[in-house]
């Protein structure tokens, strides 16, 4: 089969489109015959190398995909050859107190297909059957390979962690990314008013035709200012912060009193400057988050079947033109998710 990987670590030049390896069916796990993937900033990160992350190499990138199933190994009950699936990338062991517990986003050897284990970029895939699950039959493979990584992360931040209610205000940094535009979806499908920014007017724009209330320019205007202004000073009730570092004292500033700051990543920087006394005194919640359990991951597949929730797709490339998508999405001008086709 052919895959999208890496060799060793480095700059994008090091993304190659080469035949590997059909994977063998063995017990329990689920053969795929992949019909679109999706790209994530994880694929960014991984072909630069993670701190503490050594890979078996050559490494298949990708975290999100879509297929049909090809074969199934003993044991497998759940599916049938010929089942539209789509894959959830937490790998977890199934023995520890929190997969016990049914929080397997929180498993202590808590794994992700695409980071430590190989991918999805590639035209067969093979994965455990608790990694799969049916799509809904109105979703094509693309919306659900564009789907998981980025509605999972969302969903459990704003839910399950931060616990939005109808009339929340919510605040979304960075908006065009995938997990900022599935967070923009997951407020308006929660009867929330979106806030959002962006140093582009054209995904701001977009944004608004998505639902967006708000939406701020952060290189032309002093972005807490304008939220306090259509918050009567108050602030907002949750703070979605994926950014990090360059946006983190600012998500301090924009929380109103007892607010909420949920964060998922720190793609600007993983050590920001914090404005203690805000914490303290504002009596601010910081709560991190990661992926989703199982239960969300099928709660939030209803909702895409049902239609209140759906992916942005900004575009798709063969999965030939993998290093060219990676480009398009290092250039931050896409607007959802960078779909491959194989």
């Amino acid at each position: 089969m052919k895959a999208l990987l890496i060799h060793q670590h480095g700059d994008l030049d090091q993304a190659r489109y080469e035949e590997i390896d059909d994977p063998e069916i063995k017990p329990g796990y689920v053969r795929v015959k992949t019909q679109a993937t999706a790209l994530n900033h994880l694929d960014l990160w991984v072909v630069r190398g993670l701190p503490g992350r050594e890979l078996n190499m050559p490494h298949v990138l990708g975290s999100d995909g879509a297929g049909i199933v090809e074969e199934i190994g003993e044991g497998v009950s759940r599916f049938s050859v010929g089942d539209r699936v789509m894959i959830n990338a937490v790998l977890f062991c199934g023995e520890c107190e929190f997969c016990i517990q049914g929080e397997q986003s929180m498993c202590v050897r808590l794994r992700l297909v695409g980071e430590q284990v190989g991918g999805t970029h590639a035209e067969l895939l093979m994965l455990p059957e608790a990694n799969l699950e049916k799509i809904p039959e109105n979703v094509s493979f693309q919306e659900a390979a564009a789907f998981s990584l980025v509605f999972q992360t969302a969903w459990r931040m704003l839910k399950t962690r931060a616990g939005i209610q109808s009339g929340d205000d919510v605040f979304i940094h960075g908006i065009g990314g995938g997990v900022s535009s599935a967070a923009l979806n997951i407020v308006k499908c929660a009867g929330g008013r979106a806030f959002v920014s962006s140093s582009s007017d054209e995904k701001l724009q977009r944004a608004k035709e998505l639902g967006a209330d708000f939406a701020y320019n952060y290189t032309q205007t002093d972005v807490v200012q304008e939220v306090m202004g259509e918050t009567g000073k108050r602030g907002v009730d949750i703070v979605v912060d994926s950014v990090g570092a360059a946006t983190w004292v600012q998500s301090l500033k924009l929380a109103a009193k007892g607010g909420k700051i949920v964060t998922c990543g720190a793609t600007s920087g993983p050590s920001p400057e914090t404005a203690i006394r805000l914490i303290f005194w504002n009596q601010l919640e910081i709560l991190g988050s990661t992926m989703s359990n199982r239960r969300e991951y099928q709660e939030i597949i209803a909702l895409l079947g049902q239609g209140k929730l759906k992916p942005v797709i900004d575009q798709e490339f063969a999965l030939s033109e993998g290093r060219s998508a990676l480009e398009h999405l290092q250039k931050q001008n896409q607007y959802g998710k960078v779909v491959l086709i194989p």
